[in-house]
């Protein structure tokens, strides 16, 4: 599992990689970001810090599920990396071995495209803006991927003009630096909030599918995806509440 988190106040940020016991991997990347003089721990290094800051771990049963041991045998059958099996693109129902997958990540076929990735960005009442992601990373992902989550300024970013977390093939919002691409375009171009993430969807993906939501430091709220669907809510402190999964 691996995460990340970004204060926009100063821009500083903490992220996490490699982790197998540690139950809340986005609260351990806010105690690297305001415990350690460091910005990115991983692997046993981050659990090492892990112990040292007594967060709640829990043994590596805790987090598999058999629906998730069930598919990890079909993605190993069909050789395939999969995203998440629960939402079917039309016209494509299964992942399993033998059926051609009509999408591609890096050039190569994988299943079907439905990330897990949970984000989160949020703006206060003096416009300071801060961004989390977390993840579990893609299904029979080669051993040692890392993935655009714990990456500042790919999966997440924050500023004192806004706050980005991004979900979706990790290879292309990498290639795209997606979270830092959507600041950059209100910051140099002088784009909305809104303009900044339909043109970084459209022009910084290439191939690549993802989805990104984000706020700006005037408590704008935006989202913008080229994929399927991508689950998303939005609540206000005057009591507004907006959740949604389509277009």
């Amino acid at each position: 599992m691996e995460a990340s988190i970004m204060d926009g106040n100063g821009r500083r940020c903490g992220a996490v990689s490699g982790l197998t016991t540690v139950k809340n991997p986005v609260s351990l990347a806010r105690l690297v970001m305001d415990k350690s003089p460091h910005s990115y721990l991983a692997f046993s290094g981050a659990e090492d810090f892990a112990e040292q800051m007594g967060v709640e771990r829990e043994e590596n049963d805790y987090f598999i599920t058999e629906d998730n041991v069930g598919m990890l045998k079909v993605a190993k059958e069909a050789n395939s990396i999969v995203f998440d099996y629960r939402i079917p693109i039309s016209g494509y129902e299964s992942c399993g071995a033998g059926v051609e997958s009509p999408i591609r990540m890096n050039g190569l076929p994988i299943s079907v495209y439905a990330p897990e990735t949970v984000g989160c960005v949020v703006v206060d009442s003096q416009g300071n803006c801060a961004a989390a992601t977390s993840t579990g990373g893609l299904m029979n992902k080669r051993t040692g991927r890392i993935g655009d989550s714990p990456l500042i300024g790919a999966g997440t970013y924050a500023c004192n003009v806004c706050g980005v977390s991004c979900t979706g093939e990790g290879e292309a919002i990498i290639r795209g630096t997606l979270a830092r691409e959507v600041a950059a375009v209100m910051e140099y171009k002088g784009l909305g909030l809104q303009e900044a993430v339909d043109y970084v969807i459209n022009e910084r993906l290439d191939d690549g599918k993802a989805g990104l939501i984000a706020v700006s430091n005037t408590g704008e709220v935006a989202y913008g995806f080229n994929c399927v669907g991508m689950f998303r809510g939005c609540a206000t402190e005057d009591g507004f509440m907006e959740v949604g999964i389509w277009e």
